[in-house]
């Protein structure tokens, strides 16, 4: 049994979204490189370098990447060998949420109730938290911070088990279609397959978090993720929506046995902000 403190969850969840509201990933910054080189459309490499020159004055100046430094989502892998000691997990991380936000001049994005009063809660939480118990004494935290403009363009939908992988490519690829510049291209397309509408929506926001060039382990799925990446750029919406070849820079799928009777499909489409970190204590 290993003793942590939930200061050290504080301190490090307020590290986390400082940095990845501040600087971009090193992943990102290499995908939206090579979506420069590859853009056939002049207005459409011209937008790719002002993102990159935006990113690096954020890095430089330690400002926000993005106006809208979203909602803070945090997926917890807590080692069962873990033994948590100074206060309440819960509170730990939304502390840490808080602090961040205020202190790092983040945008406050989070209303207390979705439809009636609308009350900005002015420090961003509460958090959203995905926790899984697994084997070990360490805490493996990723947070992303996701924004109001790429999360409002993603999708959910139960297909027939009849409609089967057309019918999962038509999905994805006309629920971006339809997206259009909307959420800040190029983008990242996290798909969720099978479980249950719950599940498959979780498999999709994680999917976004998978670091850019890596692709799913069974091959199936990875040439899946190759042929909607191929179809999407073939849209031409573009960096910004102003027409071109690189809408996305990656399509990420992750899967999860299903019902005999469903197929549950879920699309998180993320902006080229892409903000994600971890860190394991």
């Amino acid at each position: 049994m290993r003793e942590i403190n939930t200061e050290e969850i504080r301190k490090t969840v307020k590290d986390l979204f400082i940095k990845i509201n501040y600087e971009i990933g090193s992943d990102i910054l290499v995908g939206l490189k090579q979506g420069l080189e590859t853009e056939e459309s002049e207005t459409g490499r011209a937008v790719l370098e002002q993102i990159l020159k935006n990113n690096k004055i954020a890095a430089e100046e330690q400002i926000a990447i993005c106006q809208d430094t979203g909602l803070s989502i945090i997926f917890v892998k807590l080692g069962q060998d873990v033994h948590l000691t100074g206060g309440d997990f819960n509170e730990a991380i939304n502390q840490g949420v808080r602090e961040a936000y205020v202190e790092g001049y983040l945008r406050k994005s989070v209303v207390d109730d979705p439809i009636f009063e609308r009350k900005n809660t002015k420090d961003n939480t509460p958090a959203i938290v995905h926790l899984q118990i697994v084997p070990g004494d360490k805490i493996h935290i990723e947070v992303t911070a996701k924004g109001g403009g790429s999360e409002n363009m993603s999708a959910m939908k139960v297909l027939t088990p009849a409609q089967g992988e057309q019918g999962v490519r038509d999905f994805v690829v006309d629920t971006v279609e339809s997206a259009g510049p909307n959420p800040c291209p190029p983008l990242i397309v996290g798909v969720g397959i099978g479980g249950t509408i719950e599940k498959c929506a979780l498999l999709s926001k994680k999917a976004t978090l998978r670091k850019l060039g890596e692709h799913n382990p069974d091959p199936r799925y990875s040439q899946l993720e190759r042929d909607l990446l191929d179809e999407i750029n073939k849209l031409g919406i573009g960096p910004g929506g102003f027409g071109g070849r690189v809408t996305a820079m990656a399509v990420n799928v992750e899967y999860f046995p299903a019902h005999i009777a469903s197929l549950p499909v879920a699309v998180n489409i993320c902006c080229h902000a892409a903000r994600h970190g971890e860190a394991v204590i």
